[in-house]
């Protein structure tokens, strides 16, 4: 059974601009929706953002909030990915209901 789910994530800036945060997004949102495990219902680009604190080297970062539908066999999964990804500064994972 799926469930109300919100993800905020800050996005690694690169020299390289806003492809590869758009890329990024593309990536995070491919992760929710492998295997069937979840569907995005809203991404909310809030942009560049100062850090409240230095996070490797990085005084700023993208902020993004994603809500989806996911059911939860598929969040451990997710959160590895993003876990992993260097991209990815901070995450958060959250059930929208609660």
């Amino acid at each position: 059974m799926k469930r109300p789910y919100e993800i905020a994530f800050v996005v690694r800036i690169e020299s390289s601009g806003d492809e590869a945060i758009n890329d990024q997004i593309s990536q995070v949102q491919a992760w929710v929706e492998a295997d069937e495990h979840g569907q995005v219902t809203k991404i909310d680009r809030w942009g560049r953002r100062k850090l409240a604190y230095e996070i490797d080297r990085q005084r700023d970062g993208y902020y993004v909030i994603m809500e989806a539908n996911v059911d939860p066999v598929g969040l451990p999964e997710l959160e590895r990915n993003m876990k992993l990804s260097s991209a990815i500064l901070r995450y958060l994972v959250i059930r929208a209901d609660e």
